[in-house]
């Protein structure tokens, strides 16, 4: 650790974090906060002279009226230095220091991480700071704020920020609904601020999985793009801000509400991690980092799943639900998941929950029988938890009524779907959960659990609630290391990084429409790799929008996930189950290609259709799926071309369709013969496909 007159003498004050891709350039050689000259790509090895030089040129400006220094935006960004916007860290202590003076005291660079402590003496505040450049790529921030002082110290923000150039001139980020999760929108980076706040209590179904800079125009394979990710299951805020006077920054962190975090003497609060990457080749480069970060831990090969929710609902019978497992084991599944209504009092979502211990009632020997069936045929058995929330229709209610989180002792938030949310930072409401989660995971044979949350937290303190809840999380997987964990929220309202630390998988969305899903996927995919996304094949109709969809079309759909089923099989038609066996078997065939290789798009010049795919690391292999998504304007289709492949190789396409081959409006004499060519002419040429009807799709193999 270097303090800093010893980085002077060492000439290291301004430290260079890269790889083959991008860069970070931090200047430690001023009298405030680290400023970060350069983020974006790669300067290659550069040596201090060169560094110096830069951080000189970059920073050495100062207009008419303005201060008589360079005003510069560091990685917290300072008020007190002159900084126009949002600062970085917000607070005070009984009014006072509310804009701290900070001074970095030491730094160290060890390996790609680089460390700093830095002080206001007056405020008498600490700030340590980690910026670390990961091996996938993937640039990472946080920071950790001491009260020094023998009073109290308000907090209100701790949120780092990073520049980005003039020429991102294009914001991308992303709204949504329940059902609707995930979907774009774009406008200009203009003057002011762009901010995106989410105060449900959850990551939320409208919050933006990630926040987009970039070029204008860049798309998945072309532009340059900056992208920030918060790691945060409560409140949180990414920004966009640019003014006249001052760099063009991303920025984000956890939203704190007003005294949640009131630190005393001597404590400490740790920002979440900010995650942070930049692609010199479009979205599908900001991918690429994202996916190599969580792909870091090992995942065995991701079973086929049957989730019983839109099988039987509510109806648990033993009966029934062991011949479903006998046509799911029959057909290939490997997970047989068994969803809510197996608890006391829970016949519909009005009752129950709360009360986690199996329904004698229902299962009069308990899940056993259920259990012991399913694993005799083959397959694991998962179960449907919902442990953070209570009915007030529940014995844990009536014998606990203060365990209700709310604004106040005795005052009940707003109902939502007939239930409330359990307090688990109440330390008894929390052994409770634990001991009652981990008991049913111990007297049965369980490999798998569906963690839900169906509602938003509302006048609640989220901070203590989160941290609770990552704590939960951690003592389970401590006490169960063989569980694996979904984390689903009304379907995708708890997608972040920092619940996907402590999980396996997230579900995607309640929505199995798959043309929903396509568009859902599509964008969830710019940062979970397809492992991570429940992707599963409904009913013909739709349970959420009423569409009907031909079976080749949900399963080219669900393939590109962690493929599942979500249907009563046993009133599918033999040709349906035929289908799905198919699947099943293709499923398994290339889930290894999938789980492990590129995720890419093409640029297609059609917006009725969309193609993507999954290409091998060593490019020996890819699978691709052309998907109609509407009618196309023109009328002959816009050939359909393959990035990411080995332009030297040749390879040869084949159109599969596992479950039946999808429908075609007018002729084509040659429709789905194999195709050989080289690389560089499916990259750069391309292919003509049969027109198809909209919502249809096709899969295509290249070896």
């Amino acid at each position: 650790m270097f303090d800093v007159d010893g980085a002077r003498m060492n000439n290291t004050e301004v430290v260079h974090l890269h790889d083959a891709t991008s860069s970070v350039v931090i200047d430690v050689r001023g009298t405030g906060l680290p400023v970060v000259t350069h983020w974006g790509r790669t300067l290659g090895d550069v040596g201090q002279d060169a560094l110096r030089a830069l951080a000189d040129v970059l920073t050495g400006t100062i207009p008419n009226s303005s201060p008589d220094h360079a005003v510069t935006v560091a990685l917290l960004p300072e008020a007190g230095a002159g900084h126009s916007g949002r600062p970085g860290l917000r607070g005070h202590r009984g009014g006072e220091h509310f804009a701290p003076s900070l001074a970095v005291t030491s730094f160290s660079v060890e390996g790609s991480v680089f460390r700093y402590v830095a002080e206001d003496s007056a405020a008498e505040l600490t700030v340590t700071g980690v910026v670390e450049l990961a091996s996938s790529g993937m640039l990472r921030l946080r920071h950790t704020l001491r009260n020094d002082g023998s009073t109290p110290y308000s907090l209100e923000g701790l949120e780092a920020a990073l520049p980005v150039p003039a020429h991102a001139g294009e914001l991308l980020d992303f709204t949504g609904r329940w059902a609707r999760e995930r979907s774009p929108q774009r406008h200009a980076f203009n003057y002011g601020s762009w901010v995106r706040e989410n105060r449900r209590g959850r990551t939320g179904p409208d919050a933006t999985i990630g926040l987009l800079a970039g070029t204008p125009g860049f798309s998945f394979r072309s532009g340059e793009v900056w992208a920030l990710h918060v790691a945060w299951s409560g409140n949180h805020v990414t920004y966009a801000e640019s003014f006249p006077d001052s760099t063009p920054v991303l920025g984000g962190g956890e939203l704190l509400l007003p005294g949640e975090i009131v630190l005393g003497p001597g404590e400490e609060y740790e920002s979440p991690w900010l995650y942070a990457a930049y692609s010199s080749e479009g979205i599908d480069g900001i991918s690429a980092a994202f996916h190599r970060q969580l792909r870091e831990r090992s995942l065995r090969p991701r079973p086929v799943v049957l989730n019983t929710w839109e099988a039987v609902y509510f109806d648990h019978d033993l009966a029934r639900l062991t011949a479903l497992a006998d046509t799911a084991a029959a057909i290939g599944v490997e997970r047989f998941v068994l969803d809510d209504g197996w608890f006391r009092h829970r016949r519909d979502d009005t009752a129950g929950l709360g009360d986690w211990y199996v329904d004698e009632t229902v299962w009069p020997d308990g899940l056993t029988p259920l259990i012991e069936h399913v694993r005799s045929l083959g397959m694991e058995f998962g179960l449907w938890f919902e442990p953070e929330m209570i009915n007030t229709d529940s014995d844990l209610y009536r014998a606990h009524p203060d365990w209700v989180l709310g604004p106040r002792p005795g005052v009940l938030p707003p109902s939502w779907r007939n239930q409330q949310v359990l307090n688990i930072a109440h330390p008894e409401a929390y052994a409770y959960i634990l001991d009652r989660v981990s008991s049913v995971l111990s007297d049965n044979d369980i490999a798998f659990v569906k963690w839900d949350h169906n509602r938003d937290l509302i006048g609640a303190r989220v901070h203590d609630q989160t941290e609770a809840f990552y704590r939960l999380l951690d003592e389970l997987r401590l006490r169960h290391p063989h569980v694996e964990i979904e984390s689903c929220s009304s379907g995708g309202s708890r997608i972040d990084l920092g619940v996907l630390s402590r999980t396996d998988r997230v579900w995607t969305s309640d929505c199995n429409d798959a043309l929903e899903r396509q568009l859902i996927q599509r964008w969830t995919g710019v940062f979970l790799p397809p492992e991570l996304m429940g992707a599963h094949v409904g009913p013909t109709r739709s349970h959420t929008t009423g569409r009907v969809h031909d079976l080749s079309f949900r399963v080219a759909t669900a393939m590109f996930g962690h493929f599942g089923i979500e249907w009563d099989i046993n009133s599918a038609t033999d040709s349906e189950r035929a289908g799905l066996q198919a699947a099943i078997e293709y499923y398994k065939d290339v889930r290894s290609l999938v789980h492990s290789g590129v995720s890419v798009h093409s640029d297609h010049p059609d917006p009725a259709a969309w193609v993507h795919g999954v290409v091998a690391a060593d490019q020996s292999e890819a699978l691709f799926c052309y998907a109609q998504i509407a009618t196309s304007v023109q009328h002959k289709p816009a050939r359909v071309r393959f990035p990411g492949l080995d332009r030297t190789r040749t390879y040869q396409l084949t159109f599969d369709a596992p479950a039946g081959l999808p429908r075609l409006i007018g002729r084509d004499d040659k429709k789905w013969e194999p195709v050989s060519l080289p690389g560089s002419m499916f990259a750069d040429v391309g292919i003509q496909l049969p027109v198809l009807e909209p919502e249809q799709a096709i899969l295509m193999r290249l070896r």
